[in-house]
């Protein structure tokens, strides 16, 4: 019996060990999310991907090695991680894939500050992992976002 009714592999890489491929499919995922169904016209690839210190998580289904839904960790100054980039292919919706992205970055830098930058619909998502709003409401790429910190 599988534990989990949408039964995905996680995937964890750091950016020097990512393949040309899974590189290009985790953008092309994003660049689906986040530029085409947001409608929100800005340049993904931010020099961060390809950072030392960058992993990249993902969710592939049992029957399709395209990723489902996609994380991306990134080591900031002063030992904070900052997490971003989390996205889930529409036809994936629904099947808790960002919850698991989320528990396995949180799970990987332990009990340390985390940062992230919510979308203001998903702020009661990131609060269930301890994420507390910081600031007032920006807009970021035409969508309006909070910052959220997670102190160890």
């Amino acid at each position: 019996m599988r534990s989990h009714p949408y039964p995905a592999t996680l995937r964890r890489q750091w950016s020097a060990d990512l393949t040309p491929d899974q590189l290009y499919a985790v953008l092309k995922l994003r660049s689906e999310v986040f530029v085409v169904e947001q409608n929100s016209v800005y340049a993904d690839p931010d020099g961060r991907d390809l950072e030392p210190g960058t992993r990249h998580f993902w969710l592939e289904a049992d029957d399709s090695p395209a990723p489902q839904a996609y994380l991306r960790l990134l080591e900031e100054p002063g030992g904070t991680f900052r997490i971003g980039r989390v996205c889930t292919a529409r036809a994936a919706r629904g099947r808790g894939y960002s919850r698991r992205l989320v528990e396995a970055a949180l799970a990987e830098v332990g009990r340390v500050e985390c940062v992230l930058d919510a979308q203001t619909y998903v702020v009661d998502f990131y609060a269930s992992f301890g994420f507390e709003p910081q600031g007032a409401e920006f807009i970021e790429d035409g969508i309006p976002h909070l910052r959220m910190r997670r102190s160890p």
